[in-house]
């Protein structure tokens, strides 16, 4: 039986979700730029802070509610991606390849 999740643990959830649905409402050739964002900023955010911190989760989920409302907006056709992103993302994917032998 998987554990029971906070209240506020289903509220990440949700708007990770709701973060990926967006990328899927984008142009197909920038779907990868929104998904790196996406994914990078949720694992960014999550490095930082300690799940005791509630306010500091409050804030950054209400914040993230604001960043994917604008995101959401279909006049936004593309996203600016960082090198550390694009880095972080190379060495991400490095350790989740799975080696066939």
């Amino acid at each position: 039986m998987p554990p029971i999740k906070s209240g506020l643990q289903k509220d990440v959830l949700k708007l990770y979700r709701r973060a990926l649905r967006m990328v899927r409402s984008k142009p197909a050739p920038v779907r990868a730029k929104f998904q790196l964002f996406v994914r990078y900023t949720f694992h960014d955010n999550a490095t930082k802070v300690s799940p005791r911190n509630v306010s500091f989760i409050e804030h950054l989920l209400r914040k993230g509610t604001r960043q994917v409302e604008a995101y959401e907006d279909p006049g936004v056709k593309d996203c600016w991606v960082s090198e550390d992103m694009m880095a972080w993302d190379k060495v991400w994917r490095k350790g989740t390849q799975r080696t066939t032998a």
